[in-house]
């Protein structure tokens, strides 16, 4: 009978996944992770750590698991919070929720299931895994979830074949409604509880706020750019120019306001604008943290907000294998997320050697440096890499 170690994080999904483990007979065991104690930049206090240990604490005596808790804050701090506050001040804009599983709950956490006497390690993610051979050797697939409006392969993007091998995810071939369901039948706590929100572990922030704790506000300009800016620009599908065309000086446009500081801001990025009277919405196209500047754009069309294409270096280039890694000059047709939850793109991806272009087949909106480009084979999620 082999051991698993489920990450139990109070919710429905990681209840229901220890659940269906103990059903298909291995040996389950419950972990809880606190990696979050400051309440003080949360905006709601209804879902505390120890709210969630309580219902960890619930489920895993209604299904009759052991669970065990670990405290991981020290080191989800240093690889999770502090890495988001270097890419802000940056100027780009990191996704925690990425970074959490390849740093915490697929790295840390194996290592303390290993302690525990486990093989494997399971989550609540809305993925699959498929094993093949290559050369007598397994190979670890990583496949979207079944369910098209829960898919969270996404998130698991930078995950390593050493990662793959102990994951098990035990909800990705349901729908969400039927794991609700047997939370239900089964009379387990979680059964009708909400799912959390907000950065991983921390939950929902005000932003500026939540990055004062590293970063100081710095008054600067926010500048409209016109739509006449780009009349004059010829597009062009020249690697070398796909970036060009949207790179903004001061005297391209007009100050409209003052913000905080451009470190606080995000690209397509509507409220805290605190701008009024133009009639229509007002959106973030670009950031220039060396001169503190904000660029925006009026209207939902704005061509400031669209891009035909992306990079990646090569230091921020991940395959999930090995073996389908592009060689310099290759040329391939790939679906490419920029984000959780949006429907696939078909792009081609182009390796040069400084790294990778991505170019769409229909321009992009609010591509943003810092989050992660995701590629896919179908189903199936072969590489991503940080949009530069």
């Amino acid at each position: 009978m082999k051991t698993v170690v489920v990450g139990m994080s109070g919710g429905v999904d990681s209840s229901v996944a220890a659940y269906l483990l103990k059903q298909q007979g291995y040996e389950v065991i419950g972990l809880f992770m606190k990696n979050w104690d400051d309440s003080s930049v949360t905006l709601t206090s209804n879902c505390t750590w120890e709210d969630d240990l309580l219902f960890a604490e619930m489920v895993s005596k209604k299904i009759g698991i052991p669970l065990h808790t670990v405290d991981l804050s020290d080191q989800y701090r240093k690889r999770v919070v502090e890495y988001m506050f270097a890419e802000y001040e940056r100027g780009r804009t990191p996704n925690p929720d990425v970074l959490c599983n390849r740093e915490i709950k697929f790295d840390i956490f194996i290592d303390e299931a290993v302690k525990l006497g486990a093989e494997f390690v399971a989550t609540g993610h809305y993925c699959r895994k498929e094993t093949f051979e290559i050369n007598n050797q397994p190979v670890y697939r990583l496949l979207a979830g079944k369910d098209p409006n829960k898919d969270q392969s996404y998130f698991l993007c930078q995950l390593s074949q050493h990662q793959l091998s102990r994951a098990l995810f035990p909800i990705g071939e349901l729908l969400k409604p039927e794991v609700r369901k047997i939370a239900d039948e089964q009379g387990l706590a979680t059964a009708a509880r909400k799912d959390s929100q907000g950065i991983c572990f921390v939950g929902k922030v005000d932003l500026p706020t939540f990055l004062q704790q590293k970063l100081q506000a710095k008054k600067g300009d926010i500048i409209e750019i016109p739509e006449s800016y780009y009349a004059d620009l010829n597009e062009s599908n020249e690697l070398n120019e796909l970036s060009k065309a949207f790179t903004y000086k001061r005297e391209d446009g007009h100050i409209m306001a003052v913000h905080r500081g451009a470190h606080f801001y995000t690209i397509g990025q509507r409220k805290g604008l605190n701008i009024g009277g133009t009639g229509k919405p007002m959106y973030v196209i670009a950031i220039d943290v060396d001169e503190n500047i904000v660029y925006v754009g009026c209207g939902d069309e704005h061509p400031g907000l669209y891009r035909k294409g992306l990079f990646i270096t090569n230091d921020e280039i991940h395959w999930i294998r090995s073996d389908i890694e592009m060689n310099n000059d290759d040329n391939r047709k790939y679906l490419v997320r920029i984000r959780y939850r949006q429907p696939l793109q078909e792009a081609i991806l182009i390796k040069k050697e400084e790294g990778i272009y991505i170019v769409f087949e229909k321009p992009q909106r609010g591509i943003a440096p810092g989050q992660f480009a995701a590629w896919y084979d179908g189903e199936e999620l072969v590489g991503s890499g940080t949009i530069n």
